[in-house]
């Protein structure tokens, strides 16, 4: 396999722990309502686990509000339930037909704990990323040793490995300051 090949590969890994990352990004609490926040959530929907964007509308009318409106008015328990047992922490409210969620502002001391949570979710990833590009350099090494590859495209393709890793950490970082900010509302 050719230095490419294996640099192609190490990007298209790491692109998908970023991705991973800012999807997990989404289901965290901010202080201000998000359908990010549910969407995502699996719900038992006549034994099957459906996610809850494609069984309802999700609007946020305000701030401090997630409205879910189900297509089938039958699985308003049924969703209601669901979120109660999740670890959304937000007490449902319905009315029969539509499910309310009163999201409560943060406490300073939540919002950093909830940073905390964020900056290890980015060391995780962090951690995914560099074994990704340590498989690329042993898949070069094991390249060179069978004699299929030059030491300069060697050289060039460890120093480009190391080039994406840097690339990516730094799309993490950023990735976490943005989040940082939209959670200490700053």
């Amino acid at each position: 396999m050719a230095v490419d090949d294996h640099l192609l590969e190490a990007e298209e890994r790491m692109e998908k722990s970023l991705e991973r990352l800012k999807s997990e990004y989404r289901t965290v609490r901010t202080g201000r309502a998000s359908a990010g926040l549910v969407e995502h959530m699996k719900i038992d929907y006549y034994g099957t686990q459906t996610e809850l964007r494609q069984m309802a509308t999700i609007t946020c009318p305000d701030p401090l509000m997630i409205v879910i409106k189900p297509y089938d008015a039958s699985s308003v328990n049924t969703i209601a339930k669901a979120i109660q047992a999740s670890d959304v922490g937000i007490t449902p409210n319905s009315d029969g037909k539509v499910i309310r969620l009163q999201v409560p502002p943060l406490s300073e001391e939540r919002r950093r704990q909830i940073v905390h949570q964020l900056k290890e979710m980015a060391e995780e990833v962090k951690v995914a990323m560099r074994n990704v590009r340590r498989d690329a350099i042993k898949a070069i090494d094991a390249d060179l040793k069978a004699k299929t590859i030059s030491e300069d495209d060697a050289k060039g393709g460890k120093d480009s490995a190391t080039e994406l890793i840097h690339k990516y950490e730094k799309l993490v970082d950023e990735a976490l300051e943005t989040k940082t900010k939209e959670v200490l509302g700053s």
